[in-house]
């Protein structure tokens, strides 16, 4: 699957389906970010099942702000509409495999438990 433009528009929606939606936040003026984009899409070619959206940061500066973006590239997992990484810098293949492979396993409800803990 090839990635998703992600916009301020449908950002909510692909984000918040069931399943895990990988997010990289880039800009074209970027080094790291260009580097880094082959390596995304190699990933979401080996991938089907995830959604591999993108964010640039120029265009959709509101939606780099709402989650302080600051430095990019930065990838964020989202699983099951909830936020579960989030770091700035781009990954090695070997690491966004790992990481990939760490989202998946992810036992949701307890997740859910423990940002209910954490909220109050």
């Amino acid at each position: 699957m090839a990635t998703v433009a992600l916009t301020a528009e449908n950002f909510d929606e692909v984000t918040g389906k069931d399943g895990i939606v990988l997010v990289d936040f880039w800009a074209s003026w970027c080094g790291p970010c260009v580097r880094f984009a082959p390596t995304y899409e190699r990933s979401s070619e080996k991938h089907p099942d995830i959604t591999f959206g993108k964010v640039d940061t120029e265009a959709q500066q509101a939606l780099a702000a709402k989650f302080d973006i600051r430095s990019i590239p930065t990838i964020m997992a989202v699983r099951d509409g909830v936020i579960v990484f989030s770091q700035p810098g781009a990954l090695p293949e070997s690491a966004l495999e790992n990481l990939i492979e760490q989202v998946e396993k992810l036992d949701m409800d307890e997740v859910r438990q423990q940002l209910a803990a954490h909220s109050h």
